[in-house]
């Protein structure tokens, strides 16, 4: 997984960590729809951001070194990096937790999650010409429904955030999502996905782990073959998004 080059985008008034370069988009924009239509001419590093107030928006192009069936565990690279920069300001002893593959809750809650885009028609043995790797977090209030009233959605603003602003959570995505990109290049991705399987919410008695293309395993007691869930498949339908709102579904 290469690093993030620095290429010419204009600097803006969110602090991100170098080599990042920021392109902020109107709230009627789309961040991770954006980030695919300029990855290839932007390169590694670009973030864009849309600055709505109800959801944190935004998206990232990679470049990966690593074949395509193999690169996509660079969405788990993004899943756990989004986590820690929520638990950066979450409550104390708040679960923050996965279900696979691409959605993440607090306390149970449903609060956005990632995706995964890459060329169509790319070939799966040879490296993609980028990947991008998006989320979506509700930061304020479900509208018309009243806190509580649901147990499958929520927002920041309502799990006690110390900060349920959106800037601040892309600045810190960026920070840990370089952290996981080192991890990658130093050999250590294994503890990227253990920390993801760590925190994926599974039924009781199954035993989780990822297959080197990023499928999910789960082995049972008495069972000889795990039953494999295919990643690709999975991302090709974000669980959590809501088409309608754009953003995370309640």
């Amino acid at each position: 997984m290469r690093s993030p080059s620095r290429t010419g985008i204009a600097p803006n008034a969110v602090d991100l960590p170098p080599p990042f370069q920021l392109v902020r988009l109107r709230e009627v924009g789309d961040a991770f729809a954006h980030a695919k239509a300029i990855a290839a001419e932007a390169g590694a590093g670009t973030l864009t951001y849309v600055g709505r107030f109800d959801f944190a928006e935004f998206a990232v192009v990679l470049e990966p070194d690593d074949p395509l069936w193999s690169a996509r565990l660079a969405f788990y690279a993004g899943m756990v990096a989004l986590r820690d920069a929520l638990l950066g300001q979450a409550p104390p002893e708040r679960p923050i937790t996965f279900s696979w593959p691409d959605a993440i809750s607090v306390d149970g809650g449903l609060i956005g999650g990632g995706r995964l885009g890459w060329p169509d028609g790319a070939d799966e043995r040879a490296p993609p010409d980028w990947l991008v790797f998006g989320a979506s977090i509700r930061t304020l209030g479900l509208g018309e429904q009243q806190p509580g009233l649901s147990s499958l959605a929520t927002a920041l603003s309502e799990e006690g955030f110390e900060d349920a602003g959106s800037d601040r959570l892309v600045e810190s995505f960026a920070r840990h999502l370089m952290v996981a990109v080192d991890a990658w290049r130093a050999n250590e991705f294994a503890t990227v996905t253990r920390t993801y399987l760590e925190h994926l919410t599974v039924e009781k008695g199954a035993l989780p782990a990822l297959a080197g293309n990023g499928d999910l395993l789960i082995r049972w007691r008495g069972q000889k073959d795990p039953d494999r869930h295919v990643l690709a498949t999975a991302l090709a339908t974000p669980s959590w998004f809501d088409p309608a709102t754009g953003g995370p579904r309640t």
